[in-house]
């Protein structure tokens, strides 16, 4: 018997509207469930029943033949209408895409961060922090690799001399004042060294090229001490402790050297001079080529060519890069010209130019070449036992400023000579002396 209207029949030319609602059929036995092709939310024909609000109901699987028997079939190829859906839940549970289960699952279809399905937005990007934290970052770097670059620069250095031992020493003055000092040493060197670079095999040390720099706030000022200087040798006390006495005795300023090392030749220098020597310094041969072949070679102008086969000099007028072995023959060399004094003004020339080169941001701020040139110099650099790597820096720079034209550069005022050594102008060397204690600004002319 079948109680279903005959309106509502399974004919295919059954009206429009009935279809909207599914299809019916009037035999005796129910219809088995059919295939719901396509399931689609669409809009809801006039009193069908409202979807709840806010709810996100995921769309229905499909049946097949034999789920569900009896569940009605859906059918909307041609009709968008026939494509509507309640929007309530079957009883299946869903999982939303937040992984809370089933629509709405916080009570109001809201998950956390938005409507069901969302990811919730990011915060925008702190960039003031960020910044504040990168910042922070590179401070730490730079204090750490400062901090390891001070202790190991200052584990390198030779403190060796002991100015304790010098006696008799002049009253100290303002500002600061160093000795520095190019000695022949070929310590560490081997025989193919000294025949590359012309230093021959000569036992002991001497002074190739000695320097007072004085360091104050009315200017630095440089004073080269000609090597063939005739000076008086006074009472001094040698580095074995042994007390020597005044006999009267004059030498030429490098052999003063050989007799008994750095103490007595600062010993030397105060005396004849009575200016109090506060720090030392000294670099060998070796040293001195490393460090200009670990910057790089230095450009030196030269107005006039020159060779001197003692020091293996041979250059030509002009610009030109010399390497190691060429620097120290050009600062070496004296055989060329007719005095001392010559010499002394191309090392001043030159320890310009290597300055220069060796303060350029270029090297500075590059640890592939600044570690190179640092380690190089420091190797070799013997200074006394209360030298800071403080003093090493301002006397480095000092001497930068002065050789490169920020200051006075000159020799110590010469009034004739003594055989084969130069005799200083005593007048004038006392008005410099002065002039310095009180870190006055220079006035007097050298030679």
């Amino acid at each position: 018997m079948n109680n279903w209207p005959e309106g509502w029949s399974d004919e295919d030319g059954a009206p429009q509207q009935q279809r909207r609602y599914g299809r019916g059929s009037a035999g005796a036995q129910p219809e088995r469930a059919r295939v719901m092709r396509h399931v689609q939310r669409g809009d809801a024909p006039p009193g069908a029943p409202a979807a709840p609000p806010n709810s996100s109901v995921p769309r229905q699987p499909a049946y097949g033949p034999e789920d569900h028997a009896g569940a009605p079939s859906y059918e909307n190829e041609q009709d968008p209408g026939a494509a509507y859906d309640s929007g309530y839940n079957t009883g299946q549970v869903y999982e939303s895409r937040g992984g809370r289960r089933g629509p709405g699952a916080d009570g109001d279809g809201q998950g956390p961060g938005g409507p069901a399905g969302q990811r919730p937005p990011k915060p925008p990007v702190n960039w003031k922090r960020r910044i504040g934290f990168t910042a922070l970052t590179l401070a730490v770097v730079l204090l750490v690799t400062s901090v390891a670059t001070y202790f190991w620069a200052d584990s390198k250095l030779k403190r060796e001399v002991d100015l304790s031992h010098v006696i008799e020493r002049p009253e100290a003055g303002k500002g600061t004042n160093y000795l520095i000092v190019g000695s022949d040493s070929r310590e560490g060197m081997s025989e193919e060294q000294k025949k590359e670079l012309h230093t021959g095999s000569a036992d002991g040390k001497r002074t190739d090229s000695m320097m007072i720099l004085h360091v104050g706030d009315n200017g630095n000022t440089m004073v080269s001490l000609p090597r063939d200087s005739n000076v008086r040798v006074p009472s001094f006390r040698g580095t074995s402790g042994k007390m020597y006495p005044d006999t009267g005795r004059e030498a030429k300023l490098t052999d003063t050297y050989s007799v008994d090392g750095a103490e007595l030749l600062v010993r030397i220098v105060e005396f004849n001079t009575g200016l109090r020597i506060d720090h030392y310094a000294e670099i060998g041969f070796a040293g001195f080529a490393n460090i200009v072949d670990a910057v790089g070679g230095v450009e030196m102008d030269l107005g006039k060519g020159f060779k001197d086969k003692y020091s293996g000099a041979d250059f030509g007028p002009g610009k030109q890069t010399l390497d190691g072995q060429q620097a120290l023959a050009f600062v070496r060399t004296r055989h060329a010209f007719t005095s001392d004094l010559d010499r002394t003004k191309n090392q001043q020339k030159f320890l310009s130019a290597l300055a220069s080169q060796t303060a350029t941001p270029t090297t500075v701020m590059n640890p592939f070449k600044l570690y190179p040139v640092m380690g190089a110099g420091l190797d070799s650099l013997i200074v006394d036992k209360d030298m800071s790597l403080w003093d090493l820096s301002s006397m480095f720079w000092a001497m930068k400023g002065v050789t490169g034209g920020d200051g006075t550069s000159m020799n110590m005022p010469i009034s004739g000579s003594k055989g084969a050594n130069l005799v200083w102008d005593e007048a004038k060397k006392k008005q410099l002396v002065e002039q310095l204690k009180n870190d006055e600004k220079v006035t007097v002319t050298g030679n």
